[in-house]
């Protein structure tokens, strides 16, 4: 091969470049080797120490950014490792490509150590993409058509396995093409929808994950104004949909089929915007879905959400200018529009001795600054963090709709670097239970080791609280290891490199929770709040 021949490895690397990709989170293996030899300058090589980490952070960057991830894992292993994650950044709709290393073609055939059988079929269903080239030059090929379906809607993880001897081979330059998005949703549906909202009495409007996506919170907010609807959040929403402190914002709805139901038919007609129709966690009827009296009309980015909706009309287009155009399709002033469903706020108490966890979350909102985001993975305590800790602004929240745990620290670290790169000072403060630290708690060491200002704040209750919250719904007794005794968080982030305190009562509560916020280190901060006090729903 002449000096002027380009190999695979020169010709990804420079896709990459013309992709935009600066970061590549990962963790290396042998397989990998021939692809991270001689690593470029203008590439950040990001360590997690375990690849549900690596994947988790990279999660984060792109909800961060809004553009594509990268992540590198090693072979099978290494994706097997990552799955749980990637099952998240699916459920999130999370641009990211994924790939893997694999053992050299000539030892595929016999089994090697090392070696992924059907590698591109090993993350399935949970990519929306997966090959293996079938010869050296047609990676290129191959990883650009990744980035490019991991970009339209829904977004979502793809995923590439490359032989570790195609990085050596020649190949032809190969020319990226940016592929236009799509459009708004068709007019006629627009207009259909526009007409039942005229017409309303007691309208709702339920936000999704999507209008974090398409960058369409302000866009709602004008929609909800116009109208004088009720705004809900709808269930297991994974970003910032609306402003929770809108004197229209009824709530979050629940994702138990009767409770949902419950709050949805006080309302004649109800646009769902963003999310699915509807995402239950448990069994049971929800008589609003067949109710005469409540009509409901869906717009998404979701085809396949679209096919799924139990409501008369669905609407598929791109959120923000289907938005602007029902927005212009409507009265300046809604006409005869009973007053919205506010959601009402409790006022709690001054607590002594050891806090609730709505007590430490009201503080938090109080101490935290007004343009930090949140990155929470504390499931037993999400209804308090919904009445206490209300999220006012566009990309000030990420949290996961997979249900699956080990996402909130790693991608709080991804959303750091993310807004490192982009100059953005907001803080990121990661509120995590104990028992979700445990899955992916190496992710502190990234962060120490990076020198990011990230707070974590534990909401430590000595175990699975969901699990025990759930047990009693579902008249689960005696049910066993929900229990976590024994683990010492601080000296555990300590041993990473994070700076650590610990708060078990009130009157230290405050000065505890200002001291971790202005830290300009990592900073994990374990708060023991009461186990008795908490619910899932």
């Amino acid at each position: 091969m002449s000096s002027n021949q380009l190999t695979v490895r020169d010709v990804v690397i420079q896709m990459l470049r013309d992709l935009g990709i600066k970061r590549v989170y990962g963790n290396p293996g042998s397989t990998e080797l021939a692809f991270l030899g001689d690593w470029p300058d203008d590439f950040d090589y990001v360590l997690g120490l375990q690849e549900a980490s690596a994947i988790a952070m990279a999660d984060g960057d792109a909800r961060a950014t809004g553009r594509p991830s990268f992540v590198n894992v090693h072979s099978a292993a290494g994706m097997g490792n990552g799955l749980g994650n990637l099952f998240t950044a699916y459920k999130n709709q999370v641009p990211m490509v994924v790939m893997a290393g694999q053992q050299g073609r000539s030892l595929l055939s016999s089994e090697a150590y090392l070696a992924a059988e059907n590698a591109a079929d090993f993350p399935k269903p949970y990519v929306k993409y997966s090959v293996e080239p079938a010869n050296a030059q047609d990676v290129p090929a191959a990883l650009a058509r990744c980035f490019e379906v991991a970009m339209q809607p829904p977004y979502g993880p793809t995923f590439i396995s490359i032989p570790n001897d195609d990085w050596d081979k020649p190949c032809e330059p190969y020319k990226v093409v940016n592929a236009l998005g799509f459009g708004a949703a068709r007019e006629s549906g627009l207009q259909e929808m526009a007409k039942a909202l005229v017409g309303a009495k007691r309208p709702a409007i339920v936000f999704g994950t999507e209008m974090d996506i398409f960058g369409a919170y302000d866009n709602g907010v004008k929609l909800v104004e116009r109208t004088g609807a009720t705004a809900y959040i709808a269930p297991v929403a994974a970003a910032a949909a609306f402003p929770e402190n809108h004197p229209q914002f009824g709530g979050f709805l629940p994702a138990i089929p009767m409770g949902l139901s419950k709050m949805l038919e006080r309302h004649d007609v109800v646009v769902v915007i963003g999310a699915p129709v509807f995402t239950f966690h448990m069994e049971g009827e929800a008589p609003v879905l067949n109710s005469p009296d409540t009509r409901i009309l869906h717009l998404t980015a979701d085809s396949g959400a679209a096919a799924r909706a139990r409501a008369e009309l669905s609407l598929v287009g791109e959120l923000k200018e289907s938005i602007d155009k029902l927005v212009a399709l409507l009265p300046e002033k809604a006409a005869n529009v009973e007053a919205p469903l506010a959601v009402s706020r409790p006022v709690l108490d001054k607590e002594e001795g050891m806090p609730s966890a709505a007590y430490v979350l009201s503080r938090i909102s109080e101490l935290m600054p007004e343009d930090a985001v949140l990155v929470e993975e504390a499931p037993s305590h999400r209804p308090a963090m919904q009445q206490n800790l209300p999220i006012k602004q566009q990309g000030g929240f990420f949290t996961m709709s997979s249900g699956g745990l080990g996402y909130g620290l790693p991608a709080s670290v991804g959303v750091a670097l993310a807004q490192a790169d982009n100059q953005d000072k907001r803080k990121v403060v990661a509120l995590i239970g104990d028992g979700s630290m445990q899955y992916s708690i190496q992710a502190l060491w990234t962060a120490a080791q990076r020198g990011l200002p990230v707070t974590i704040i534990v909401l430590n209750n000595g175990g699975y609280g969901a699990l025990k919250a759930f047990s009693k719904i579902m008249g689960a007794e005696n049910v066993p290891g929900v229990d976590l005794p024994g683990i010492d968080l601080t000296e555990i982030a300590k041993g990473y490199g994070c700076n650590t305190s610990r708060v078990d009562n009130v009157a230290d509560l405050d000065e505890a929770i200002k001291k971790a916020l202005s830290d300009p280190h990592t900073h994990l901060i374990d708060v023991i709040v009461d186990p008795s006090k908490g619910q899932v729903y």
